[in-house]
């Protein structure tokens, strides 16, 4: 089974931004020392607590630091852009570090309302035309539109040896069909998703056409999960992550992922233990035996290619030990 790590590259509490950046390449270069597939990074605008903007800097600067484990993004929010000004990116990423550089496409805003203003004033337009955008963006990253169309004479340049893996990121329908009908690698946000993914995945696997023969439907499941040596240590690293969304709901987490002992001492209602603990059943919380399983059984149900994880915690230290616990425990 592939295993590989989204990073939301979360600031946490007492730390600054440029901190949290250099914890996520940490997270990536160890990442590839431990033997995970892929490094996706999100793009977020003006989200308390979340640090990365523009996954494409972050991708320079970790291929750099890094040599064979493949880089990309988790995802780029096409409504925003021009899909060739993200063709040309990617393509320069993928001429610099070949064969490594995924492009993963989202429809989300990734931030308030008035980021996404200031990004796109037509978005809610753009997302309607998110069909057309990826179809557009295909066509430059393959350099393959047809002589008649009018960029045609056009390339992304530099155009590499190995053009970018597109993968299509979603928690629904509309994601899934669209990645079918454009054959298309598809992401599930399982960590995020209330509706039914097994039926979500099922219908873009029934409904798959291959952009090129022999190619088939292609699944990485996402999933949060916190691992560590107990299942006692494992519940008190995520309770900083679950309380932090807790003040995210309530306008009061700016100062990022609350250490252990600020989650310990937040003052927390009876409704909103009962909202922590319907939150925790999205997640994959314990000792390394009982995540492996638990994974497992998740791949299992989904028929997923690969897994990819993510996990919030206030320490890098406990963050990249997850991910070698789960590891060493896949590597039995």
């Amino acid at each position: 089974m592939k295993l590989s790590i989204l990073d939301q590259a979360p600031i946490s509490s007492g730390y600054t931004a440029k901190q949290a950046l250099e914890a996520s390449v940490k997270l990536a270069r160890a990442g590839e020392e431990l033997g995970y597939t892929r490094y996706w990074i999100a793009e977020h605008h003006d989200l308390p607590g979340l640090a990365c903007p523009a996954p494409e800097v972050m991708l320079s600067y970790i291929g750099a630091q890094t040599n064979k484990i493949r880089i990309g993004s988790g995802a780029v929010l096409l409504p925003h852009y021009k899909p060739y000004k993200v063709a040309e990116l990617y393509n320069m990423l993928a001429t610099l570090f070949p064969n490594r550089i995924d492009v993963g496409i989202g429809r989300a805003p990734g931030g308030s309302a008035e980021a996404t203003t200031a990004l796109s004033e037509n978005y809610l337009q753009q997302v309607w035309n998110l069909p057309s955008l990826v179809t557009d963006l295909l066509h430059f990253i393959n350099d393959d539109y047809i002589p008649a169309n009018p960029h045609a004479t056009l390339s992304a340049t530099p155009v590499p040896d190995t053009p970018p893996e597109v993968w299509l990121l979603g928690t629904g329908k509309k994601s899934a069909i669209l990645a079918a009908n454009e054959g298309l690698s598809y992401a599930f946000g399982q960590f995020m998703s209330s509706e039914d993914g097994k039926g979500i995945i099922d219908q873009y696997r029934n409904a798959f056409k291959p952009r090129e023969h022999g190619s088939g439907p292609k699944i990485i499941l996402t999933v949060s999960v916190i691992c560590a040596e107990t299942t006692e240590r494992a519940e008190e690293i995520a309770l900083s992550s679950l309380v932090w969304s807790r003040q995210l709901e309530k306008g009061n987490g700016k100062k990022g992922v609350p250490s252990i002992n600020e989650a310990k001492t937040y003052p927390i209602t009876e409704g909103e233990k009962q909202q922590l603990e319907m939150q925790k059943q999205k997640m994959i919380i314990g000792n390394p035996k009982e995540v492996k399983s638990k994974l497992k059984e998740l791949q299992a149900f989904y028929r997923a290619d690969e897994l990819m994880i993510v996990t919030i915690s206030h320490s890098i230290d406990d963050k990249i030990q997850s991910y070698r616990l789960i590891m060493d425990e896949y590597s039995k």
